[in-house]
């Protein structure tokens, strides 16, 4: 199976890793596009918070998935190259915004502010593992479709331990309620 047909496998039980992440990657992008739809609107200050902590909720479960099992396969496959340093130093001031987040209303002054730096900052950072990192890793000897499959069991772990059912916490869908709480970064 080459690369394309990975990704066209359906589900993300059946994706390689780099597919699974590049899906959280437009997951998070479509989220903060809603965010920025409705920032400016004095009345959506509960629906900023679902979004926020929806955005919040996903970061942290990606950057587990990361730091726990793509990083260390990632830096055995390639090295431990300057990439993979700045994607930790990355990944921690981006739990840093979010552990800020997490405690903020959105009615508070720099709400929208802290949502869209958090929103610069994984930017970035999709950017420089999209853009240098896969490419590095799709040339590499590495077994992407069973890394895939680690990373999509342990997502799936770790949604249930956040309170998530499947994997959406959209407004009306059970396991909504948990947006309120945050994630545990």
């Amino acid at each position: 199976m080459n690369q394309a047909e990975k990704q066209s496998a359906g589900g993300s039980s059946g994706q390689d890793a780099i597919a699974l992440l590049t899906q959280d990657h437009n997951k998070v992008k479509k989220l903060f596009e809603e965010f920025e739809k409705i920032k400016a609107d004095e009345n959506a200050e509960d629906e900023k918070l679902d979004l926020a902590m929806e955005i919040c909720t996903e970061l942290t479960i990606h950057a587990k998935l990361e730091e726990e099992i793509f990083y260390p396969a990632a830096m055995e496959a390639i090295g431990q190259l300057d990439i993979m340093d700045e994607a930790a130093v990355e990944h921690a001031a981006t739990k840093d915004q979010i552990e800020q987040l997490v405690l903020m209303a959105p009615e508070e002054e720099y709400y929208d502010a802290k949502v869209t730096v958090l929103k610069e900052m994984v930017e970035h950072h999709i950017k420089e593992e999209e853009g240098k990192m896969f490419p590095m890793l799709k040339k590499a000897s590495i077994d992407m479709a069973a890394l895939g499959q680690r990373l999509s069991q342990r997502k799936q772990e770790l949604q249930m331990d956040m309170g998530m059912v499947g994997a959406s916490m959209r407004k009306g869908q059970p396991g909504s309620e948990q947006t309120q709480r945050g994630p545990m970064p």
